[in-house]
């Protein structure tokens, strides 16, 4: 995600009345200029006629998505037991059912930090592919499952140390192409193939990453520049040929303000579908206002063709950044609790109705005298479907319109669903109406109530189950424990979410001489990537985190063994991640540090709100902390945390600073160091 200043206001209009004040103001402004409205006569509301031309002309609609990616957004659905995880796979993709979405975007993983966690890397070295790393696989088998038609997109956040040359490198161009491959093996069609997440582009790149697309049999592939914000890529494409030639669409990041969408009179000129390849970012239970004024302004506004909203589903722990984002929460695998809210119905409200390769009617598209807007899209072939969304997000008061159709367009009645989007009752969320039937001269006339979407379409749709039957939401039961002995090596953990680095299951390393404590038998948490990645975010060093943040009274304990150098650590009462520490812009969790170091030296730590790190307590063992295995514990009990190393209380101490939150556990450099033994007791 690209951090603009189109999102501040974005955020602030949502939640404002002023914000909407403006908001209506400016459309109405805007509204001015349209043609006139036909009016009823003296004394009755004006009508908006508008009239839909079987023939009428547009942009191929290429479809609406969303987002698996920016590290982790999904992490936490892989784990949901079933039916709950089904029923959730159903609202995103099921055609008819839920969300309905038609594209999904998923990212090409590098084992770092992109925003909300760390994906695990198809290519860890240079000559060894791993295509089962990951849940996006199996996700992208989920969607297809429902939607055979769904379209597939992958973006690199980041990327492997390994590469020579950087990200802008031969390396990357083979590496993307191994993934491709892999999505062969998989039996996935890849339809859409982007460059870098938000870090700028490189012509030549490009050029060579088309070529390689063709000889390795991808050509089928479509290229998209450059996964940024602002519509420079275009003018870059138009002044050179071969960046024009190498690439198949324009993609931009959040082209929208508050009130208004960006435009490129170069990126139109070069006839080439322009995307919001990555957009929304809006919450699932307040952000529908925002995303259903966004998603008709990209086409009026802007002429884009395809929407995909950043992320498709609030699946990460709530210790993580952009808490809430999503088209449903679906955060607790441990009760199967999950939430629908408005914001996965205002995409249903097109997607449910429309189809990817049916085209946009410009002379039905356009802006509501009352506030607001609408778009139309129509199917090709001799007997066409229709279907118009209005959205009301800048009007004060009720409006009526009628649709008329012509040429071969039907003439019956057309189905009404709607949505109030700051309404929080699910009874008005995607509501089917009374079918509107034709009046004189086949014209289909509705009133239009302010903030609220609205479609009328000659098309099917519908509502699956409501989500009241999901489970009571819960905290994660204690105790908690986790040995790791019986998952597959290489597997992540259950709950473990890598925030940094890649922590996996592996046999465990005996300590020398099979010193007392060592593990020679059964299987271990190991950090296996010892190169510094390409970071897309600034994450120090590798963590991964786990447990219920609402947990209070408890004590975390796990053993360890520090692998040569380095500092292992034992986190407890994370609360939250922070941005900008100090002045290299780091991300860390705020909590509860216990670390212990190969020197055999230890500290207890607290990364308090203000961004400062206070020591708490420290010492030094008797011996070594490498190269043998170590218990660190803390204990919390009100503003009383107790450390202990081996069993032995190191330090107790007074600490009111924080009173609940999840655990972690954490490396200070990039080595293989491993966790075992995982512990939670109330």
């Amino acid at each position: 995600m690209t951090r603009t200043s189109s999102r501040g206001p974005g955020r602030w209009w949502s939640g404002s009345r002023a914000g909407r004040a403006v908001c209506a103001l400016l459309l109405a402004c805007l509204a001015a200029v349209t043609p006139a409205a036909a009016h009823a006569g003296p004394g009755t509301a004006p009508v908006q006629s508008i009239t839909v031309d079987g023939a009428g002309t547009g942009r191929v609609f290429d479809g609406i998505g969303a987002i698996s990616g920016g590290g982790g957004t999904s992490r936490l659905l892989v784990d949901y037991p079933e039916p709950q995880r089904g029923q959730i796979l159903d609202y995103l993709f099921k055609p008819g059912y839920g969300a309905s979405l038609q594209i999904l975007k998923v990212e090409i993983g590098a084992d770092t930090n992109s925003s909300n966690g760390a994906e695990p890397s198809h290519m860890r070295t240079r000559d060894k592919v791993d295509c089962d790393r990951g849940y996006e696989w199996w996700l992208m088998k989920e969607a297809q499952k429902r939607n055979p038609r769904i379209g597939f997109y992958g973006l690199a956040w980041g990327a492997p140390g390994w590469f020579e040359g950087g990200f802008w490198s031969a390396d990357n161009v083979a590496y993307l192409t191994e993934w491709l491959g892999c999505a062969d093996r998989h039996g996935l069609d890849i339809d859409y193939l982007g460059g870098w997440n938000e870090k700028g582009w490189d012509a030549a790149w490009y050029g060579d990453l088309k070529k390689a697309l063709v000889n390795s049999g991808h050509g089928d592939v479509k290229v998209v520049a450059a996964d940024n914000a602002g519509w420079d890529v275009a003018t870059d494409m138009k002044q050179d040929p071969a960046f024009d030639a190498a690439t198949d669409v324009v993609g931009i990041h959040y082209p929208c303000s508050a009130v208004h969408c960006s435009s490129s009179q170069d990126a139109l000129d070069l006839g080439k579908p322009l995307f919001a390849s990555e957009s929304g970012w809006n919450n699932y239970l307040t952000g529908a206002t925002r995303l259903a004024a966004e998603m008709n302004h990209e086409y009026v506004d802007s002429r884009i063709t395809a929407f995909i909203n950043w992320p498709a589903v609030y699946a990460w722990y709530p210790t993580v950044q952009m808490q809430g984002s999503g088209l449903l929460q679906a955060n607790e695998p441990w009760s199967g609790h999950y939430e629908l809210g408005p914001t996965l119905w205002t995409i249903a409200q097109t997607a449910q109705f429309t189809r990817p390769g049916w085209r946009y009617v410009d002379a039905a598209s356009g802006y509501l005298d009352g506030g607001g807007t609408y778009v139309t899209l129509r199917s090709p072939g001799p007997d066409p479907q229709y279907t118009t969304v209005f959205e009301t997000t800048g009007a004060t008061e009720p409006q009526s319109v009628s649709v008329t159709p012509t040429g071969r367009l039907p003439r019956g009645a057309l189905h009404r669903w709607s949505t109030t989007l700051e309404s929080t009752d699910p009874a008005d969320w995607f509501v089917r109406g009374t079918d509107v039937r034709a009046g004189a001269k086949a014209a289909h006339a509705v009133t239009l109530a302010p903030g609220t979407v609205t479609t009328l379409t000659t098309m099917p749709g519908g509502k699956g189950p409501a989500a009241t039957t999901a489970p009571a939401a819960r905290p994660m039961a204690l105790p908690y424990r986790d040995t790791f002995d019986s998952y597959r090596t290489t597997d992540t953990a259950r709950y473990l979410s890598d925030m940094e680095g890649a922590f996996e299951a592996a046999r465990c390393t005996p300590a020398p001489e099979a010193a007392a404590g060592s593990r020679g038998t059964g299987k271990c948490l190991r950090q296996v990537i010892t190169t510094e990645p390409t970071k897309w975010s600034r994450v120090a060093s590798p963590l991964t985190l786990t447990g219920d943040s609402r947990w209070t009274d408890y004590t975390v304990s796990a053993r360890t063994r520090i692998a040569g150098t380095g500092t292992a650590s034992l986190l407890g009462r994370v609360v939250n991640q922070v941005n900008n520490v100090g002045t290299g812009r780091v991300n860390v969790w705020q909590g509860y540090y216990l670390g212990l170091s190969a020197d055999g030296t230890w500290s207890l730590k607290v990364l308090a709100p203000d961004r400062t790190t206070r020591i708490l307590a420290s010492g030094s063992l008797p011996g070594p902390g490498a190269d043998t295995w170590h218990r660190l514990s803390l204990g919390f009990s009100g503003d009383t945390i107790t450390a202990r190393v081996d069993g032995a209380e190191v330090a107790r101490v007074t600490d009111a600073t924080y009173d609940h939150g999840q655990t972690g556990l954490a490396l200070d450099s990039y080595t293989t160091s491993e966790f075992d033994d995982l512990r939670v007791a109330p």
